[in-house]
């Protein structure tokens, strides 16, 4: 509702001025993944972007990775907390929502990076170094889906050695995990009642996210 955006428009300025009243010789940067941007404390306009900039990146990290969790579709009621802050999208093909972090992190980099430019945060660049760097960040975005793939997995491990008990949380854990693990059901990762596919799939999926990193600083620079 238009009076929560505008209470929310009113904390977010009030945070740029605490930034600048209260820490002027403060410098806030803001993480884009591959590149990141200073803003300095002593000067309001910058602090402005900062607060509303930084506020805005946090909120598309957590979407980024609620798109990830539908990807999984784990069992209710525990997606239902995936659903609710989603809406339609949890309910789009497969396919769209796979685009999404590359097309809602790309055009914000590209809008965002003429106000840098245009405010002096960075210097100017070509249209084709602005497209590339647009098509780069918007595919370091899917970066963030390791945290989470990361952390069920992690979660997977412990419940297979631990019981916690029935509850729908750990049934959701194990559902998403085995949907992660999927494409090593054909190797023989069983030692009698030891399953070690969910360690190789961390392994995995570390080195695949440090690569896949390191790719995109190297094509970045």
């Amino acid at each position: 509702r238009w009076h929560l955006l505008v209470f929310l428009a009113v904390l977010l300025f009030l945070r740029a001025v605490t930034y600048r009243w209260i820490a002027p010789f403060w410098i806030g940067k803001l993480d884009w993944g591959l590149v990141v941007t200073p803003f300095r404390s002593d000067w309001f306009g910058g602090m402005l972007m900062f607060s509303f900039l930084s506020f805005g990146l946090t909120l598309g990290v957590f979407y980024i990775g609620l798109i990830f969790l539908s990807l999984l579709k784990g069992p209710e009621p525990i997606h239902a907390f995936v659903k609710i802050p989603l809406g339609r999208v949890d309910e789009w093909p497969r396919g769209m929502k796979l685009v999404l972090p590359l097309l809602g992190a790309a055009l914000t980099w590209w809008f965002s990076s003429w106000l840098f430019n245009w405010t002096n945060v960075l210097a100017p660049i070509s249209m084709a170094e602005r497209f590339e760097q647009s098509l780069v960040i918007g595919l370091g975005s899917y970066l963030v889906w390791k945290f989470p793939a990361g952390v069920l997995l992690a979660l997977f491990i412990l419940s297979s050695y631990i019981y916690f008990g029935r509850h729908p949380f750990w049934k959701y854990v194990a559902a998403t995990s085995q949907t992660l693990l999927y494409p090593l059901r054909l190797l023989p990762l069983r030692l009698k009642k030891v399953d070690f596919s969910p360690l190789l799939g961390l392994a995995i999926l570390f080195f695949a996210a440090e690569g896949f990193g390191r790719g995109l600083a190297w094509i970045f620079v």
